[in-house]
This record gives C-alpha cells, sequence and structure tokens, in this order.
C-alpha cells in the first residue's frame, strides 16, 4: 500500500497540542510552525481527518524542490508523481504563498504551477485539448519559502474545525479546534472532575469536552475532499465511520456546566449541543459570572471570555475580569484557563497565572492563562 508524507496543520501555538493528538493516535511525528508532519497510508489520511480535534487540514506533501527562476519551478512541478493522484477530468485549484523567495509574484507562481501539471496530466491521458476539469475537487497548493517548494493536496476540503454541529452562532463564535485545544490542555480527568465554562456563548468549549469525555470522533458528522476520489475506497471510509462510531463511549454521566448571561447564547448552545446528541450531557444555565456559586471541590473551569475588543469597551472587559477573580480565586482547589487578547487581564482578575501559552484565535493573538488548583 501507498505511502504519503503528511502535513497536519494547524493554529500557531497548539502544535504540540496536534503532535499529542497524533502520537495517541500512533504516529511518530516532526512539529514544525504551524504543521505536524508524519507519514501514513490511505487508512491513516481517513483516521487523521476523522480523529483530529486541534487540526485545521491534512496534506499529502506531493513533493519538494528547490526553484529560483520560473523554468525550476515548471520542471520540477512537473516532475512530480501528478497522474497517481488527479484523475483527467480532476478539478486542480492552485492555491499559493511565496515568502523571502525569488519568485515573490504568487499569481505567477501559482498559474507557473497549474500549467506544469496540465502538461504531466495531458500527456499522460494522452489529451490534445484542454482538461476538462469536470469531476471532483483536488485542492492544491504550493509554498516557497527561502526559494524551497513544496507542493500540497489537501485531503480535507473545508477546515476540520467545521464540525457540523455548529448550526447556532453568536458573535466572535471560538472556532471549535481551538477550544478543543483548550480542553486538552488542562488537566481535566472527565470520569471524576466537573468542568465548567460560565461565559459559554453559543457552546463550542463545553460541546467539545463532552466529545472528548465521550471520545466522539470529531469529524463523525461531515464529510471530506478525499470522499469523491477515485482512489480511496468508499467501504474503506465507511470501516473507518464505524469503528469511530463503536468507540464511542456512551456509559457514565458527565460532569459539564455551561452558562452565560445572555438567555439567548444558551439557546444557541442548546441547539447547537443536540446537532451533536450531547444536550443531555451539558448542563445549561443562564447565569451570571458574579451570580456563580458551587460546593464542588477539584473542578476545572475554561473559558473564553470577552475582551476589550470584543466588547468594544476596555472597561466593561476589565470589570468583568475583576468579577472572574472575585468569583474564582477562592475556588482553590479548581484549575482556572482563560483565553483572551488583553494582556492585562492578570492585574484586573487579581492574581498572577500559574502559566501563560501565546496562541492565535484566528488572526488575534491571545494568551491562555493557567492557574492551576491544588488538584493537579
Amino acid at each position: 500500500m501507498q505511502t504519503f508524507k503528511l502535513m497536519a496543520t494547524c493554529a500557531a501555538g497548539i502544535e504540540a497540542v496536534t503532535a499529542t493528538e497524533l502520537k495517541q493516535l500512533g504516529y511518530q511525528v516532526e512539529v514544525r510552525n504551524g504543521m505536524v508532519l508524519f507519514t501514513g497510508t490511505v487508512a491513516d489520511i481517513i483516521k487523521t481527518n476523522l480523529w483530529l480535534r486541534t487540526a485545521d487540514r491534512i496534506k499529502i506533501i506531493v513533493g519538494e524542490f528547490e526553484a529560483q527562476t520560473f523554468d525550476d519551478l515548471f520542471e520540477g512541478t512537473k516532475a512530480l508523481p501528478w497522474e497517481r493522484l488527479i484523475p483527467m477530468d480532476g478539478q486542480f485549484p492552485v492555491a499559493g504563498r511565496s515568502k523571502k523567495s525569488l519568485l515573490h509574484s504568487v499569481p505567477d507562481v501559482q498559474a507557473i504551477t497549474k500549467k506544469a501539471i496540465a502538461t504531466k496530466l495531458a500527456t499522460f491521458y494522452h489529451r490534445r485539448t484542454r482538461l476538462p476539469e469536470t469531476g471532483g475537487l483536488y485542492p492544491l497548493e504550493v509554498r516557497i519559502v527561502k526559494n524551497h517548494v513544496v507542493e500540497l493536496l489537501d485531503t480535507t476540503g473545508p477546515s476540520l474545525f467545521k464540525r457540523g454541529y455548529r448550526i447556532a452562532k453568536g458573535e466572535a463564535p471560538l472556532k471549535e479546534n481551538m477550544a478543543a485545544a483548550l480542553v486538552l490542555l488542562t488537566n481535566w480527568h472527565p470520569e471524576t472532575m466537573p468542568f465548567l465554562d460560565p461565559m459559554c456563548g453559543s457552546g463550542t468549549i463545553p460541546i467539545e469536552a463532552a466529545m472528548i469525555a465521550r471520545n466522539i470522533a470529531p469529524g463523525s458528522k461531515r464529510s471530506f475532499a478525499f470522499e469523491a476520489w477515485d482512489w480511496i475506497s468508499p467501504d474503506l471510509v465507511a470501516t473507518a465511520r464505524t469503528e469511530a462510531q463503536a468507540a464511542v463511549k456512551e456509559q457514565g454521566a458527565l460532569q459539564i456546566q455551561a452558562s452565560d448571561v445572555n438567555g439567548e447564547m444558551i439557546n444557541h448552545a442548546k441547539v447547537n449541543a443536540e446537532a451533536m446528541g450531547l444536550l443531555h450531557d451539558i448542563q445549561f444555565k443562564q447565569l451570571a459570572v458574579q451570580d456563580f456559586h458551587t460546593d464542588e471541590r477539584d473542578g476545572v473551569v475554561v473559558t473564553n471570555p470577552p475582551y476589550g475588543q470584543r466588547l468594544g469597551d476596555q472597561a466593561a472587559a476589565t470589570k468583568l475580569y475583576q468579577a472572574l477573580g472575585i468569583v474564582f480565586r477562592p475556588l482553590t482547589s479548581w484549575s482556572k484557563y482563560f483565553l483572551t487578547s488583553d494582556l492585562n487581564f492578570e492585574v484586573a482578575y487579581g492574581e498572577r497565572a500559574t502559566k501563560r501559552r501565546k496562541l492565535y484565535n484566528g488572526q488575534i493573538r491571545t494568551d491562555y492563562f493557567q492557574y492551576w488548583g491544588n488538584n493537579r
């Protein structure tokens, strides 16, 4: 069976989380900025698309070479085995990026790459006219960094954060794969510890927590680009989906609480949880942060509080962080995790974080302020 060089792309700052996921799935990995490299077969392409919670996409590295001229780019591209991947009628749009390279015009890089692939395929399929491109979609990407070219085939399609359950959305929703990363960066043990998101918005963090606790494959309710490819067996895909369904842990009660001051957002969150079949696992409640209290011990709080950029009012954000401190600082047995772009969060909260981790929520640089309880 053919083995591919594969790339799991991910947000800056969570490469180690994605790498850990891949290791747990049985792969040897190489971590780079914004990506984790590994090798695998068609079965592994299917498996990692289904199971990776924190990645954006799984891409095949078709080939790599050096290019300082457009002739170098054309010949290097044409030499790669495109005929093994793209059928005669395949659609193959080419995206591109270039950084610190002589070939700095991205439109030209894309056009030359496209022409080289078309030339290779036309020769292989004995076509004298233009390729039809009426079949399945094979999204390609050419990356050039310091004159080093990497050419990629995207197996995923729409990003892996699109799980398929977020039917109802609020303002500035957190991407599902980032929410999963926030949960995986904690010390939460679902079997024994309560979990809380006190500003849950449309429910992404608690839903991702419940999916982790129930061992639900994050890609189980969506489709992928590779499913339209004639060299990937539908039976193999069906088997992987069946195995994922069989791996779900249905037994045992979960202690997941989710609250928000906005009742409409709670309704959105319930709709989304129901879409994933998890409404019974999460206790949703309309509640202001200031009104939260608990007698539970050894819990975990994970939340993405609104920050000044989102609230449009820095004073309101500061007041909210002060309220968080008043409510959660006394819960010394709990571990608390807050994602915000406000670097003055610790001052308003009233306590220095045990650890800070820089993450990117979309294009916004944020910090993950971690307050470890004595339950660690």
